[in-house]
């Protein structure tokens, strides 16, 4: 505990105060104090030159060098760090080794120059090392030579790049030389790279100096040559694959260090840079005697080896256990900076990481760079503006350091330049209210003028001109007021999208920046008209046309940008599909080739297709009709009465729509009620098997809707609009521009979600009419400026409902102890949780209770999506597992991943129907961000809508596990269980009135924070039936009886293969199975074939024989036979019957083989089983004849392993199946077409599932707590029920981010922890449970998904589906041949020839209209009877049409026949 606070404070609180710096213990020395220094020369700078700049006038010059200085030291450090990391990337890695000779301190002193002496320098590994006896080759690697480099370690080393050295150059260097040593020297001096860290030849031991100079000189000359010319011819072959990444550093203990110096052990160094050393390279590293070096040296030369003297003896001091190093084995990276000429360096990738960040490409290297630029200069600028003063500029200073040093190291991509970002932005709005003075005074004194706010924008802009927030940075970041910038700029465009422009939440960045823009351009277009058309002053008889121009163009653009999406991937896949159908055919055809084409795609792709046609219709006939009421000056000539009549209606309507008939069709009504008023048919059905009925009170909801939507709040727009256009015209000011602001947010939000608009239409005509008259500007932008107010009013009443019902003291849940002592702490803070719940209303933060107590916290501002990335579930399955996991360890076989397939299918099912369900009312009212949460039997799903558009929603489904926690299981019960039969009231038990809940359950249905809105919602999902595998087949019979339904499986499927002729004539499988045609051949494997399983068993013979097979299995052959349409020779010598009986023998075999060759144990044959049910077989040396034609396995085998399990099943229900041949056929031929059998880590029982076939059949493998036990699961869709719950959403955001907090921040990994225990009012577990992982623990997460109306079967028998040219087309068609049809069987079908009689439809559709008629008519000359007249060639319309004209003239010749 104390470890992971102190961690916390380091990582976390100080990091967020200085901007990313701290001290990790885990780091070397360098890395800690480079950030030391680094932070530190941050802050002096900005320091120093302020101080610089307060000293002396002129401070452009001061500003210049600032900034240009820090730039540059950005672009250096940047320069610096591609480099490295590209040479990690493409460079040559040189393994080199060394040895130092560490004794102990006095004999390093007394022999300091032997000591001090610097190893040799080449391009090969050698490895050289002191040992008795001459040259010792190390063949591998010891394990310490596998550690990382050591993390004490203070610099990296730097050496001169050499060329390979000439057989004169070896000779002057071989030991004993003194030019050669002096050439040494000389090349190390000129390098200056000798730092902590340098390669240091250590001296010799005092065994080693006994032997004679003349014997290690002789000894060395001869292999010394030998490994510098192998090393030379190596050096191109050098290991480029070596890993840069180090692992911990391993010690030896006191007794491998003295033995290791004694030369009785391979030795090896923990200060090692290689993970892993190459083979080939292995026999480089050799054992070396050190020469000894007696040479004079320079005074450079001297204070070089006094300098690594020292250091060595620094080590000595600290060092105890050791009195001689290892020899060490580390990797050089050759960094080239001029052609020909580079230098070595010796460092790793792990460490530079820690040093510094790596950025990618060049262009984040240029964005980091500019960030660190506009920081400096907006920073400087505004010191000196004297904005601070005293000690806030030490702290502006510090904040300055702070988000320049976060660009150098700041541990996250995002992070890194958040804190630089966020610093621009509010420094940019400071400098902007400093400098623009007009900006200040006019622009904001019209805002100011126009809202009558005063007080309130003083207030701001005095804050923001202190800059108060500015230096709060670290406390701001520490305590998590900042989101990451990417969420931060979502959340922004996205609040500016919706209040301003009435637009839909974002999905994504991209979809943020997708809708802002689109709204900016269709304001663009709309104030064109707006303002030309106001340009000039006109009356109330006569309204411009560009003004209805720009009305008509206001209405089809708001209706055309509430029906499309935030998110522009299907838009951009449907115009990739138009444009490009090549490669999106190729794209289909590559999915079709796996076999995994997701129908999700296309049928969103055509719901899209829809919507675009259909706008087209609905846009043109909409321009019309507001083009044509505007211009009729209705709105201007009937003012008082028009408004009125549509205030009313809309007020009257919405009360109906949006208040009355929900309450009516809640579980509870008004939480008085005991059971809804307005019923569903289904509410009285057990297991409902159709689709939801229709009914009429449905019906009347969405037409009332759609009234409301379509026609209401767009005339009381345009007759808003109308009416301060009028006014406008007049006067000459910027609310053009407001005005159309208004009118595109107001008509976009009536469109999208009107569920609201009533109430805020009321508070509008209440305040600004009777309580503040004097602050209405007009109608619009009061209307305006409500719907922003109300919005937040409604968010804050839903904090405050979640506050007091989350922290009522006779319904608290502690989880823990803290929680017990938080609860009366909290309310002495009550005055400043009021105050934080105002401040998170307004800027739209989730408030989280702090470690699931009753202290209240504000987090960091996010979107309506809430989750920063898009986190969905990916099922693990055969089509994404590494084939060695299939075969041993079954993929994916816990319960939570195999079950995960049923929420697929549910979001599936919710992508058809969500959205047409919710606008027939079915899930009450609704707004953006809602969260509802789905239970039945075993699924319990919450369901987050995120965008609510115009025909379409937007949701995400998260899946909780079926057998949950404890407290998932309590909260369940809570939500399931009813309140009808409560009968207390306080303390005692009077009862209630009928259909009324009682007191005490009306109370308690007030203090929850969800609430039963449908008890019979049905979704199309699929029910589980599973039984025991282990008690179907604990009896030998029943064993027995499986393996003859998977031997007749197998002849049924090689019967009807249409490779059978293929295979009874191929002179390869005919050869090997010569031995099957003899009838005495006997098959004697005890551990395959047994007399307790084996039907064909013989006793006598202890085994399996051709005779006995046809004994049991020749007359089911002969009937499959006798069944295909081409005879096949089925006799008792026929190849059939020698093919089937080899095969049968083949799979018996293969299930013993898999069930370990003990089929008589209940465990091992059902482990054999279940591999063969997944398609595991193992063959063996006898049957490797099936590889001539793989279909015999996958085609015949296979399939028949999971068609006997089905027909095994089926034997407890049906026995005739076991007696009749007849039966047991049908049967199978009926489960090939309608039945998928598969293993559930097939990818096809995916495709299956989603495909929505009716019936699947598997076998489950489950392994769960200790449990053991092989499931037969089986499949039936059919409509499953849930109750819809609504949950407070502000309660499902805050315990969100409650748990982001406590998981992240505060690192509480305790799985018991109090924040996630159960909470019947808020559903605590469920809801917690559901975030993300690893913060919760969902079954199944779906990606963001739309449903769209169109694909409501229900709602579209109601409209009739989208209104298109097709649709008008098909309607018009219709019409007309049901008019011919009636005319024609009325008034003219009586004169027409009797042979067409019959059937008009083939007398229209015949190739030759004129055979019908006999030749005294006068036709037509095209339609003689002796030309032809091919009327089938001609569409519908048109022949329907001639048949008309053709009756009409028959009519009249008829007629004139009469007279």
């Amino acid at each position: 505990m104390g470890s992971q606070v102190v961690q916390t404070l380091r990582q976390g609180v100080w990091a967020s105060l200085t901007g990313g710096w701290y001290h990790e213990p885990e780091q070397n020395k360098f890395n800690n104090s480079c950030h030391l220094y680094l932070w530190i020369f941050l802050l002096i700078v900005t320091f120093f030159f302020f101080l610089h700049a307060v000293a002396l006038p002129p401070t452009t010059m001061a500003l210049s060098i600032y900034c240009t200085s820090i730039t540059v030291f950005f672009i250096l450090i940047k320069l610096a760090n591609y480099r490295l990391h590209l040479m990690f990337d493409e460079g040559e890695a040189v393994v080199r080794s060394s040895l130092s000779d560490l004794s102990k301190a006095q004999e390093k002193k007394s022999n300091a120059s032997d000591s001090c002496l610097p190893a040799r320098q080449g391009e090969s590994a050698a490895e050289e090392r002191p040992v008795e006896g001459g040259l010792n080759p190390n063949p591998e690697p010891s394990p310490d030579d596998l550690s990382s480099p050591n993390p004490d370690q203070a610099a990296p080393l730097l050496q001169a790049q050499q060329r390979p050295p000439s057989r004169a150059e070896r000779e002057e260097m071989r030991p004993g030389s003194g030019s050669g040593t002096g050439k040494m020297d000389e090349e190390i001096i000129e390098t200056g790279a000798v730092k902590e860290g340098l390669d240091i030849q250590g001296s010799s031991t005092g065994a080693d100096r006994e032997q004679s100079e003349q014997e290690r000189i002789a000894e060395k000359d001869s292999e010394q040559e030998k490994i510098e010319e192998k090393d030379c011819e190596d050096k191109d072959t050098a290991d480029r694959d070596t890993a840069d990444e180090g692992l911990p550093p391993s010690k030896g203990s006191e007794d491998e260090s003295e033995e290791e110096s004694e030369g009785q052990k391979d030795p090896s160094d923990a200060n090692n840079n290689s993970l892993d050393t190459p083979k080939d390279h292995q026999d480089n590293f050799i054992d070396v005697p050190e020469p000894p070096a007696q040479v004079a040296l320079t005074d450079e030369e001297e204070d070089i080896s006094s300098y690594v003297c020292k250091e060595e003896d620094s080590l000595d001091e600290s060092s105890e256990t050791s009195t001689q190093e290892k020899p060490t084995r580390k990797i050089y990276y050759k960094l080239k900076l001029f052609p020909g000429k580079g230098i070595n360096i010796l460092y790793d990738r792990l460490t530079l990481l820690a040093l510094l960040d790596r950025n990618q490409d060049v262009l984040e290297n240029l964005v980091a760079v500019f960030m660190a630029f506009l920081v400096s200069f907006l920073g400087f600028v505004l010191l000196n503006h004297g904005c601070f003063k005293d000690f806030w500029v030490f702290q502006f200073c510090l904040v300055i350091a702070s988000c320049q040093y976060s660009l150098l190291k700041g541990h996250n991509q995002l992070v890194a330049y958040g804190r630089a970002a966020y610093f621009c932005i509010f420094c940019a709005l400071n400098l902007l209210l400093l400098l623009s003075t007009y900006f200040y005074y006019v622009v904001v004194y019209y805002f100011i003028s126009c809202l009558k706010q005063y007080l309130v924008f003083d207030i701001f802009f005095i804050c923001m001109h202190n800059t108060g927030f500015t230096y709060c940075f670290p406390i701001t970041f520490l305590v998590g007021l900042f989101p990451q910038i990417n969420t931060f700029t979502i959340y922004l465009l996205e609040q500016i999208d919706m209040h301003f422009f009435g637009g839909t939440a974002a999905t994504s960045l991209i979809s943020a920046i997708y809708s802002i823009l689109r709204s900016l351009i269709a304001l663009s277009l709309l104030y064109g008209f707006c303002f030309g058309a106001l340009k000039e002053p006109w009356d109330e008889q006569h309204t411009p046309a560009l003004f209805s121009g720009f009305c008509g163009l206001l209405v089809i653009f708001s209706y055309h940008l509430s029906r499309q999406s935030s998110d522009p991937s299907v838009l951009l896949s449907l115009i990739k599909s138009k444009i490009m159908p090549a490669l999106v055919e190729s794209e289909e055809e590559e999915e079709e080739a796996t076999d995994i084409k997701d129908p999700l795609p296309e049928k969103l792709q055509n719901s899209m297709k829809e919507i675009l046609l259909s706008d087209v219709v609905v846009c043109s006939v909409a321009y019309i009709l507001t083009f044509a009421i505007t211009a009729s000056t209705v709105f201007l000539s009937l003012k008082p009465f028009v408004t009125i009549v549509l205030y009313a209606l809309a007020g009257t309507v919405g009360f109906v729509t949006h208040y009355l008939i929900p309450q009516l069709r809640k579980h509870h009504p008004w939480l008085w009620i005991s059971h809804p008023v307005l019923k569903t048919k289904e509410y009285h059905q057990f297991e409902p098997r159709e689709d939801a009925v229709l009914m009429w009170f449905e019906r009347l909801y969405v037409g009332l809707l759609c009234f409301e939507k379509y026609v209401v709040y767009p005339a009381i727009v345009l007759s808003a609009l109308t009416n301060d256009g009028f006014a406008l015209s007049h006067r000459k000011n910027f609310d053009v521009l407001l005005t159309t602001v208004a009118g595109l947010k107001l008509l976009r939000s009536s469109f999208c979600d009107p569920s609201f608009q009533f109430l805020t239409l009321l508070f509008t005509l209440v305040f600004f009419h009777f309580d503040c008259p004097h602050a209405s500007e007009s109608f619009l932008l009061d209307f305006f400026i409500m719907s922003i107010v109300f919005h937040k009013m409604r968010e804050l009443l839903l904090k405050l409902h979640f506050i007091l019902v989350y922290i009522a003291p006779w319904q608290i849940a502690w989880g823990s102890a803290f929680h017990a002592f938080a609860q009366p702490f909290a309310v002495p803070h009550s005055a400043m949780l009021l105050l934080q719940t105002l401040l998170t209303t307004v800027f739209y933060t989730p408030l989280a209770p702090f470690l699931g107590s009753a202290i209240f916290i504000s987090s960091y501002p996010r979107p309506i999506k809430f989750w920063e990335r898009n986190y969905n579930t990916k099922r693990i399955d055969n089509s994404n597992s590494r084939l060695v996991s299939q075969v041993d360890k079954e993929t994916g076989c816990d319960d939570n991943n195999l079950n995960s397939i049923f929420y697929e299918y549910l979001t599936r099912s919710l992508q058809h129907s969500l959205c047409g369900d919710l606008m027939l009312g079915r899930w009450g009212n609704y707004s953006a961000g809602d969260c509802f949460i789905l239970a039945s039997d075993y699924l319990n799903a919450l369901v987050h809508l995120i965008e609510i558009g115009n025909g379409l929603v937007t949701f995400q489904l998260r899946g909780l596990e079926f057998r949950g926690t404890y407290c998932q299981q309590r909260e369940v019960e809570a939500i399931t269980e009813g309140v009808e039969e409560d009968d207390a009231c306080c303390c005692c038990e009077p009862g209630h009135l009928p259909h009324m809940l009682s007191c005490n359950a009306a109370f308690n249905l007030r203090w929850l924070a969800w609430e039963v809105m449908a008890t019979k919602y049905l979704l199309e999902g699929y029910s589980i039936s599973e039984n025991n595998a282990a008690t179907m087949l604990q009896v030998y019979d029943l064993r027995k009886l499986l393996i003859t339904y998977y031997l007749k499986s197998i002849i049924y499927y090689l019967v009807h293969s249409p490779k059978l002729s293929t295979w009874l004539k191929d002179t390869t499988i005919q050869e090997a199975l010569q031995s099957y045609t003899k009838w005495h051949h006997i098959e004697r494997d005890p551990q395959v074939f047994s007399v307790k399983i084996d039907e064909d068993y013989v006793h006598c013979l202890q085994g399996v024989t051709r005779a006995s097979f046809c004994n049991v299995y020749l007359e089911w052959i002969q009937y499959c036979a006798g069944k295909m349409e081409t005879p096949v020779d089925s006799d008792e010598d026929s190849p059939l019957v020698t093919l089937s009986y080899a095969l049968s023998v083949l799979g018996r075999r293969s299930l013993g083989t898999a069930s370990h060759n003990m089929s008589n144990s209940l465990e091992s044959f059902l482990y054999g089983f279940n591999t063969l049910f997944k398609g595991d077989f193992r063959i063996a040396t006898k049957d490797e004849w099936v590889f001539a034609d793989l279909d015999l396995l996958q085609k015949v085998v296979a399939p028949a392993v999971r068609m006997s399990l089905k027909l095994h099943q089926d034997h407890f229900t049906c026995l005739e199946e076991t007696e009749e041949a007849s039966i047991l056929y049908e049967a199978i031929t009926n489960y090939r077409s309608s039945l998928v059998i598969c293993h559930e880590s097939d990818p096809a029982w995916r495709k299956a599932v989603l495909s929505s076939r009716d019936t699947l059949l598997t076998l489950r493998h489950m392994i769960d707590d200790g449990t053991d036990e092989y499931k037969i699961i089986m499949l039936y869709k059919r409509h499953l029920s849930f109750k819809v719950i609504k949950i407070n959403k502000e309660c499902v955001r805050g315990l969100w981010a409650g748990q982001q907090q406590e998981l992240v921040f505060l690192r509480n990994r305790n799985p018991e922890r109090g924040s996630i225990q159960n909470s019947k009012q808020a559903l605590r577990n469920m809801v917690n449970s559901s975030c993300d992982q690893p913060l919760g623990y969902p079954m199944y997460v779906s990606p963001l998904t739309t449903s769209y109306a169109g694909t409501h079967r229900t709602l579209r028998s109601i409209g009739g589906g989208a209104l298109s040219l097709d649709a008008i087309r098909s309607w018009l068609c219709s019409k007309w041949l049901r008019s011919v049809h009636y005319f024609l069987s009325q008034s003219v079908f009586s004169c027409l020839p009797l042979q067409a009689q019959p059937n008009v439809l083939t007398f229209c559709c015949c190739s030759n209209v004129a055979s019908y008629f006999p030749p005294s008519l006068s036709l037509p000359l095209s339609l003689h009877p002796s030309s032809t007249f091919p009327l089938s060639h001609y569409p519908p319309f048109l022949r329907i049409t001639l048949l008309y004209m053709i009756c009409i003239n028959l009519r009249r010749s008829a007629n004139g026949a009469r007279m």
